[in-house]
């Protein structure tokens, strides 16, 4: 077993619902391991460090378990995933003038980023797997692990809106080969 660290940021089912009601009904379906933050009404964020064989398992589990306890509430978004400058600076200890620096000189090795502009954004997992490549850093398995499955089911979530709003041109199914992700990302991604 393994501690996998992310954070699930969720919508609840009425903008001026207050988050703190479901703080025992969340410990009391598996939750423990999360710091909650209830800081904005109509929405509950989840940080959750938690021991299990893998990335998918960890958080799929924790998904279900926080549907257990909030019924009505829709995942918003799934972190670590989108990246600034200033977040991967942070992360691997450099200032935010080195990081800009740095992707300036490796111009086009550099991965693009899925929103240029002020912020510039990247998946995180794109980033980890350029430092690895390039500049031969030491990342821990655990934390490509979780930035994978987040950018799936933040892209998945995105895909299933879009088709959903644009019936009459995209249409959108994703297969994956593993069932336990497929289903993680159905449930996840549900209107």
């Amino acid at each position: 077993m393994k501690p996998y660290d992310f954070t699930l940021k969720y919508r609840l089912g009425s903008p001026d619902e207050d988050a703190e009601k479901y703080l025992e009904a969340l410990a009391e379906t598996g939750c423990e391991d999360a710091v909650v933050g209830i800081g904005q009404n109509g929405r509950i964020s989840l940080n959750f460090i938690r021991e299990s064989e893998s990335a998918l398992e960890a958080i799929a589990s924790a998904i279900s378990d926080v549907q257990k306890a909030i019924p009505d509430a829709k995942l918003v978004e799934a972190t670590p995933d989108f990246v600034g400058v200033i977040d991967i600076a942070e992360l691997f200890g450099f200032s935010p003038q080195y990081m800009h620096k740095l992707i300036e000189t490796r111009g086009a090795s550099f991965p693009e980023p899925v929103h240029e502009g002020k912020p510039s954004l990247w998946h995180l997992t794109d980033i980890l797997a350029w430092f690895r490549k390039h500049e031969s850093l030491d990342i821990q398995s655990e934390v490509i692990e979780v930035s994978q499955i987040n950018m799936q089911l933040n892209v998945y979530k995105s895909c299933v809106k879009a088709s959903a709003l644009f019936h009459d041109g995209f249409q959108f199914e994703a297969n994956t080969p593993n069932n336990a992700l497929q289903g993680t990302l159905r449930f996840a991604a549900r209107p």
